[in-house]
């Protein structure tokens, strides 16, 4: 009889210790999650984030679990719990931001050439007529604030430096469509600049993103 009860009370024993551990990771769950929503509350929905390196929008927030979506429209699921450990970068919640874009010219181009260069590009962001440049229109110049700057990024080899132009804008990169467009601009204006002053020069690769794909066209595509 002794036995017996000695067993049943392991038994009971070790379910209740099971059902508690379980429990525990539950409540823990539901704390870090109820934390992360109403006390840190880094984001909200329709607000563009960046976790893990991966460009995303908030497209849901829940209790337990965070959905966003990517740009090829694919939705990614996080738990709260998990989301509370990494660090979020929010850019509707960022103030205005800058933006930055490598190139590089020849060793030998002289310094005059250089100063024209740098002020070709302070008169273009300013917005103020210069022979080296077409007139800009007046809806484009609220893109760019009056502060840019050009860093030496050093040598690339023994004929070519590399730079890059920095820029501050007037909006931060929630807008991420208007601010590629910005970017553009900024880019082929760059270009004629260099073209115009006779500057041998090469633009980086720069970084592209896509904001939707079109999936029933690209499977046509693949049929043809």
């Amino acid at each position: 009889m002794g036995l017996a009860t000695t067993k049943i009370v392991l038994v009971v024993t070790s379910q209740l210790l099971l059902v508690g551990f379980v429990f525990q990771n539950t409540c823990k769950t539901i704390f870090e999650s109820i934390i992360f929503v109403f006390v840190m509350h880094p984001f909200d929905v329709g607000d563009r984030c960046v976790i893990d390196g991966v460009q995303m929008i908030v497209e849901e927030m829940n209790i337990l679990s965070t959905v966003f979506l990517r740009y090829d429209m694919e939705k990614i699921y996080y738990p709260n719990s998990v989301l509370l450990m990494k660090p979020i970068s929010n850019f509707s919640r960022s103030p205005d931001m800058g933006d930055a874009i490598d190139f590089t010219i020849e060793v030998s181009t002289s310094v005059d050439d250089f100063n024209a260069l740098k002020k070709a590009i302070k008169l273009f962001i300013l917005l103020v007529e210069s022979m080296s440049f077409e007139q800009i229109h007046r809806e484009q110049a609220k893109a760019l604030e009056p502060k840019a700057y050009i860093a030496s990024e050093g040598d690339r080899g023994c004929e070519q430096d590399e730079l890059t132009l920095c820029v501050q804008q007037t909006i931060n990169h929630q807008n991420f469509g208007e601010k590629e467009h910005r970017r553009s601009e900024l880019v082929f204006e760059l270009k004629k600049i260099f073209e115009n002053l006779g500057i041998r020069y090469h633009l980086l690769p720069q970084e592209i993103h896509l904001t939707q794909l079109n999936m029933t066209n690209l499977g046509s595509t693949v049929a043809l």
